[in-house]
């Protein structure tokens, strides 16, 4: 399973951004989508999920409201799309798969088996 990460970028307070990330290879039927984010010196934190199949989605309750994750069944692809972002939102963000995960683990990134290569969203105030 491969993941390829996109649309990440410099952005000023208050701008919209949304990222993709696009799935390839072979997955299984119940798998869910996560996307992560990280700041130097932090560890990785979950900013929201979507479960593939019933496109059930989770978000970090902070981030409710501001940030949207979809999916496109077609074309393999999960979004990520980011509105009013903050100076602190500025982070790598991470795509990430991961198999037969009950509710509790989608928040956990040491649940998820595939990783993409992270994309840089920089929001300047």
């Amino acid at each position: 399973v491969q993941l390829q990460a996109s649309g990440g970028g410099l952005v000023q307070a208050g701008d919209s951004l949304r990222l993709s990330c696009a799935v390839s290879g072979r997955t299984s039927n119940n798998y869910a989508m996560g996307w992560f984010r990280q700041t130097p010196g932090k560890r990785r934190e979950f900013v929201a999920a979507v479960k593939w199949s019933s496109g059930s989605t989770y978000y970090e309750d902070s981030l409710k409201g501001r940030f949207t994750i979809s999916r496109d069944k077609a074309k393999n692809t999960v979004y990520l799309q980011m509105n009013s972002l903050k100076s602190e939102d500025t982070a790598v963000y991470y795509c990430a798969v991961g198999h037969n995960l009950i509710l509790t683990s989608l928040y956990s990134s040491s649940n998820y088996l595939y990783w993409g290569q992270g994309t840089q969203v920089t929001v300047s105030s």
